[in-house]
């Protein structure tokens, strides 16, 4: 860091990460606005992002588990001046988040992105996956993929995506201030390591990027190994062009540390109030190779039952923008239907775990609302009766525990909210609610 940097500032760069405690950030969601989150520390590069005083009991907040904002670290918030450069081009049709988990620059991709664009967001590592899925469940727009699958389980779609953001894996120098970890783990040779898997993971993906088609490559690492000569690797070898992101020099955002003026993006934490990240902005002009002779497997639908379809055609709101399939045996779930045909070539491609929104599961012949459907931002509210609980049922509720409802709703399926926002389903039976929140997702802080 001090060839890179100069002592003074290798030396303030080491301070800030012994000495300083990390920031703490997160990020409302736009469709569904609470006016109870701060507004008043803004982050400067994305519209939605905001500075806490202090660090509250997420875990412990409904309104965390409703999904109206997310907790995010504020420079890679940066992504969204990504995207705003980006579309200055043209607007993407199919975005592809490689390495996607936990979900923070996820949903705020989705939150970019307009209604009708299909957004994948992926993770290799099935337990990480099911993070991910939850994650971008709780966010609750519906035009959302989420997958697990290889950098190499995408080459087969030929130009596929308009953009590929990859979030590689790294040595997470950037981690340092708050994960005693990534200092343990650290070496220069893992730093080499990662080097090396950044390259394989670009170059087994990159087949899928289309031609003009931009990636956005980012790490929360600071040596030039991971970064720079990365970028420069994915230029040279693969073919593509840094394209520059306007800066606002209030920022302190920092440029090339390697003496080549690349147009990169280092954000350090002793020059801005976040974490370390790493971000270059490709456009790919190097050509795509023509598929092979392989035929590509068919890519087909079950539809539901007429009866099903118009029941909960009727749970959703602008239904007849919506096809319904099952994305299995017995269960029904809805995708715009111009979003269709690219759904159903990514699911006979890689492997899906969600597919726009779980809607329904068929029990016998009672049909059983999902989760997803409560936590969708499509979610009628005039399909169930629904019923608000304080602060304390809240919890319980979301603990899984037997939960008493204020009032006495219809006997049947209904939402319990928090403050106005869905938490979930109740089976109210008439003398006692059971609580349908997913066993998985429970809270287990007391």
């Amino acid at each position: 860091m001090c060839a890179l940097l100069g002592d003074a500032e290798a030396g303030a760069l080491c301070k800030a990460l012994t000495d300083s405690p990390a920031p703490v950030s997160i990020r409302r969601n736009p469709m569904k606005p609470n006016g109870a989150l701060p507004a008043d520390d803004p982050v400067a590069w994305c519209r939605e992002g905001y500075y806490l005083a202090e660090r509250p009991s997420f875990t412990l907040d409904p309104l965390f588990h409703a999904g109206t904002y997310y907790v995010q670290e504020a420079s890679s918030m940066f992504v969204e001046q990504a995207w705003l450069r980006i579309v200055r081009d043209f607007t993407p049709r199919r975005l592809l988040d490689l390495c996607a988990a936990p979900g923070g620059k996820s949903t705020l991709w989705r939150s970019l992105m307009p209604d009708k664009t299909l957004l994948v967001a992926n993770e290799p590592i099935r337990q990480r996956a099911q993070i991910l899925a939850e994650n971008l469940t709780k966010w609750g727009h519906p035009d959302v993929l989420t997958t697990s699958a290889f950098p190499h389980e995408f080459a087969p779609l030929k130009g596929f995506f308009d953009v590929i953001a990859a979030d590689v894996p790294c040595s997470g120098e950037g981690m340092f201030r708050k994960d005693e970890g990534a200092r343990a783990e650290w070496s220069e040779e893992a730093v080499r390591a990662c080097a090396e898997r950044q390259r394989k993971i670009v170059s087994d993906v990159w087949p899928s990027l289309r031609e003009g088609g931009y990636f956005v490559y980012s790490t929360c690492t600071f040596n030039r190994e991971e970064n720079e000569d990365n970028v420069v690797f994915i230029c040279r070898e693969l073919g593509a062009e840094i394209v520059p992101i306007d800066l606002s020099p209030l920022w302190n955002v920092e440029g090339d540390t390697t003496g080549r003026g690349l147009p990169v993006c280092h954000f350090f934490p002793h020059r801005t109030k976040g974490e370390g990240l790493f971000l270059a902005l490709l456009r790919k002009t190097g050509t795509t190779a023509s598929s092979s002779a392989q035929k590509e497997k068919a890519a087909r639908s079950t539809p539901p039952s007429t009866a099903v379809i118009k029941t909960v055609g009727e749970w959703i709101t602008d239904h007849r923008d919506f096809s319904f399939f099952c994305p299995v045996e017995q269960q029904t779930a809805a995708v715009r239907y111009e979003l269709l045909p690219d759904v159903l070539r990514l699911r006979s491609t890689v492997r899906t775990l969600t597919s726009g929104i779980l809607l329904a599961e068929t029990k016998g012949k009672k049909l059983i609302p999902q989760h997803a459907l409560a936590m969708s931002c499509q979610l009628s509210t005039e399909a169930f009766p629904s019923v608000d609980l304080d602060l304390n049922a809240a919890l319980a509720y979301l603990r899984r525990e037997t939960v008493m409802l204020p009032i006495s709703p219809p006997v049947g399926h209904v939402i319990v909210t928090y403050e106005g926002h869905p938490l979930g389903f109740v089976n109210h039976l008439g003398t006692r609610s059971n609580n349908l929140y997913p066993t998985e997702w429970r809270i287990r802080m007391s």
